[in-house]
Parts: C-alpha cells; sequence; structure tokens
C-alpha cells in the first residue's frame, strides 16, 4: 500500500499504536490531515476500523488502515510487524504511544509483568522488527510517548517483574524511565542510519489511561485533576511534531515537553544501565533466544 492524502506529509507512511482512542488517536488523525498514510493498532479488529473510519473522515484522507493487535501479546507484536511489513514497501515513522496503567499485578500470556510488558517490551520488539524497513526509506523516524511520571522512576534489575510488592505508581514510573532510556540507546545504536529516536511527555491529558483497572487513588486523583488536563488533541501536539515537522529532521536522543527538548531525570542518561536494559529487554523478547540480534 502506497499513497495518502495531498499535504507536508504526502507520500509518508507512520505507524501509530494504540490509536483507537486519546492520545494516539489524536496523534493519527493529526498526521492523516497533514497527508499521510496512517496505519493504527487496536486490540479489537472491529473497533479499530470504526477508529480508522473516523480519522479517514475527519482528516479528509481515506489512507487511514486498521491493524488487530494484543500489545501485551509477543507473539501478536511479532504478527503485527509481520503484517506491517507485508503491507507497505516503506515505513516512515513509528509512533510507539499503546501504553497502559493498571492497578493490580498481571503477567501476560508470556509471563511477563503487564505493565512493564505493554509499557515497554512491545514497543521494544516492534521498534527492533522494522528497523531495517525504517533504515531502507531513512530519513525516518522513531517516536516514543513517555511520561514526566519517568522522573520518579527506578529500573530495579532484581525484580523488574515486580515481584516484591507491587505498586501501580511505582511500575509505570518504572516503565516511563525504560521508554526514556530505550530511547537514548536506540539513537546511540542508530547514529549514522538516518533514522532518529525520540521520546516525549505528552503533558497530564483527559484519555481513557487506567480505566480498565484504575484503582481508588488513580480514580480520585484523576476526577480531581480532570478540568486541569489537556485534551488528547493537546496531548498529541509534540507526538505530531516529532513524527512530521521539518524542524524535527535529523534530531535524535532527546527528550521533549510542549515541543521542546528538555533535559530527563538524570538516571535516564546512565549509559551502562541503558546497555542492561536493552539485552535484558532482547533476552525478554527472544530476541537473542532465536538467534537475532537486537540492533
Amino acid at each position: 500500500m502506497t499513497g495518502g492524502g495531498t499535504g507536508p506529509m504526502a507520500g509518508k507512511t507512520v505507524l501509530v499504536t494504540g490509536g483507537t482512542s486519546g492520545i494516539g488517536k489524536a496523534t493519527a488523525l493529526g498526521l492523516a490531515a497533514l497527508g499521510a498514510r496512517v496505519a493504527i493498532t487496536g486490540r479489537d479488529l472491529a473497533r479499530t476500523r470504526d477508529a480508522a473510519a473516523g480519522i479517514a473522515a475527519a482528516a479528509g484522507n481515506p489512507a487511514v488502515d486498521p491493524f488487530a493487535a494484543d500489545m501485551s501479546s509477543q507473539a501478536a507484536v511479532r504478527q503485527l510487524a509481520q503484517e506491517i511489513l507485508d503491507a507497505y514497501p516503506r515505513l516512515d515513522v513509528l509512533v510507539n504511544n499503546a501504553g497502559g496503567f493498571w492497578a493490580t499485578r498481571r503477567l501476560t500470556a508470556d509471563g511477563q509483568e503487564h505493565t512493564f510488558a505493554v509499557n515497554h517490551l512491545a514497543g521494544f520488539l516492534l521498534t527492533n522488527l522494522l528497523l531495517d524497513r525504517l533504515k531502507a526509506g531513512a530519513p525516518a523516524r522513531i517516536v516514543t510517548v513517555a511520561s514526566a511520571a519517568h522522573s520518579s522512576g527506578r529500573i530495579d534489575f532484581d525484580d523488574l517483574q515486580d515481584e516484591h510488592g507491587y505498586s501501580a505508581q511505582r511500575a509505570y514510573a518504572e516503565s516511563k524511565l525504560a521508554n526514556v532510556m530505550f530511547t537514548y540507546e536506540l539513537a546511540r545504536r542508530l547514529h549514522g542510519t538516518g533514522v532518529s529516536a525520540t521520546t516525549l511527555h505528552p503533558g497530564g491529558v483527559r484519555t481513557g489511561i487506567g480505566t480498565e483497572d484504575p484503582g481508588l487513588l488513580f480514580k480520585l486523583a484523576f476526577s480531581l485533576a480532570r478540568p486541569l488536563l489537556k485534551t488528547p488533541q493537546q496531548g498529541a501536539a509534540t507526538s505530531i511534531y516529532l513524527a512530521s515537522s521539518p524542524a524535527a529532521e535529523g534530531i535524535t536522543g532527546k527528550y521533549f515537553v510542549n515541543s521542546k527538548p528538555k533535559a530527563s531525570s538524570k538516571s535516564s542518561y546512565d549509559e551502562a544501565a541503558a546497555a542492561r536494559l536493552w539485552q535484558i529487554s532482547a533476552d525478554l523478547v527472544g530476541l537473542t533466544a532465536r538467534g537475532q540480534q537486537p540492533n
């Protein structure tokens, strides 16, 4: 599949994970309105098709394609990557947007702690599986949605699965710190390829995050903060900027807030920890066990 609408992103192909609602849907709409062909993912195909049709109509661009994928499943992420490779001869932008907040500890089908698996490992695996296609069409961009919550996060290499006293806030902050560290390590590994890697804090946004398993404290805090939160459209602005703006071309290894580079937490710049996290992540998703070396 090629094509798209007219506009500054015409001829570009973009994949936005978690594109059926919230920031992801607003990001997909913004990029489709700029003329890109946009692929979105969601867990339910019917719902994803409906979202794609709504985005296409609102953007005035019919080139919005739905893909079903449960990002908590490594097999589903691998299948998604293959479907994307089969569908698109080139991929210009990957927006790792899918993520969430869960109050109670649960394990995925792969035996991974759910928050870490969805918020970090899924994007890590998908990015690696699509890297060759992104490199082939360079210049290309990888944008990963993190959060200011990363600043309170800590990568506990002795308990990445949060087996010892699960805290939803701690698990979320750890996963978002992993997003930032992954981006910085990815940028180092992609040096000279023409593929950039950036990450961002979208701001506090009125979305459906946490509604699946919110917990009492989350519900209370969210209801109190709701009047102060951004709309999904406002929250998507930085993702859209990093995915499409000529001003962001070639910028890599940076963390953005309100479409401007900003320093992330001190621990996020620990290169040794980032390299260790990369290797452990590769092992957890089977990139090394299958004889596939992480890029």
